[in-house]
């Protein structure tokens, strides 16, 4: 077999690994493969076979992504990627060693997600204009994103045969097809139904009868749309942070540890596989509580005389 075709044989094989074996959905696919591919043109461009890829051809394959402006965050990212097809090589009896083992990954450096106060959360959702066809669906989308702290994918997807709300319950699909039950608030479940009313005045296409935000084409509403709505919001009433949709992920999260919830408890509900992941929140405390310490510590405070 040429090398090209055993190339592209090999590469259809880990597409299909990780869409049936991996469980990905197909935006995480779509992701892994275009940062393989940076790896594939790399190597295309100077002639070495993908089987015969050294530590130093994946080093100065990483200089060259940062000689191109990638920052780090994203290098790390697109190396998590390349690593995760060695690794299938490996296991698979391509290979015999893993090239990445010894690749180090660029320092990204600790990044505090956005949060949002809670007046700013009200604030935002009391500025939706409920005389507009869209008013209360946005009203509904941005209540749920903040009750359940869903990611933006699980909220378009949203069906409502997952929809236990007299139990007060929803059912997730998250990362990997798994899913897990999240408690729903009575005032989220109050803008839903006032939504249904709507909805069911809506013509919803074949086949999207069972989602639950639809959009002005009467299909499940995008992930773009949802980003759109939140930023038209936050111009509107001037708030001076950059927010998204997991903006509202980040503030359930650091809300509930405020409030007393167990690490636990929020990892189940944010559906994070690690407790690593959760443990950025505990960060997010301590920076607030050391400035409520800066600010109203007698041992902290200005003078005034």
């Amino acid at each position: 077999m040429k090398s090209k075709e055993k190339t592209e044989q090999i590469l259809n094989r880990y597409k299909q690994y990780l869409r049936f074996e991996k469980s990905l959905s197909a935006h995480t696919l779509d992701a892994y493969l275009r940062d393989l591919d940076k790896l594939c043109q790399f190597l295309k461009d100077e002639g070495i076979n993908l089987l015969d890829v050294s530590l130093e051809h994946l080093e100065t394959f990483t200089a060259g992504l940062r000689d191109a402006g990638i920052c780090p965050r994203s290098q790390a990212r697109i190396l998590s990627g390349i690593r995760s097809f060695y690794r299938y090589l490996v296991l698979e009896d391509y290979l015999e060693a893993d090239p990445c083992e010894l690749l180090e990954s660029p320092q990204t450096g600790f990044h505090l997600p956005e949060v949002l106060t809670l007046d700013e959360i009200d604030n935002l959702i009391e500025s939706i204009d409920l005389s507009t066809r869209e008013g209360q669906r946005n009203r509904a989308i941005l209540e749920t994103l903040y009750s359940c702290g869903l990611r933006v994918t699980e909220l378009c997807n949203l069906k409502l045969s997952d929809l236990y709300l007299e139990e007060g319950f929803i059912k997730i699909t998250g990362k990997g097809e798994k899913q897990r039950l999240v408690p729903i608030s009575l005032r989220a479940i109050r803008e839903l139904q006032l939504y249904f009313i709507d909805r069911n005045t809506m013509d919803i296409s074949s086949g999207y009868e069972d989602f639950v935000f639809i959009s002005r084409k009467g299909k499940n509403i995008s992930r773009i749309m949802v980003f759109h709505i939140i930023k038209v919001l936050s111009e509107a009433i001037g708030l001076a942070k950059s927010i998204s949709p997991h903006t509202f992920r980040h503030s359930f999260a650091t809300h509930l540890l405020e409030g007393g919830a167990n690490l636990r408890a929020i990892q189940c509900m944010l559906g994070h596989e690690s407790i690593g992941t959760t443990e950025i929140y505990t960060h997010i405390d301590r920076n607030r509580l050391r400035s409520e310490i800066i600010e109203h510590h007698p041992r902290n405070r200005k003078k005034r005389e």
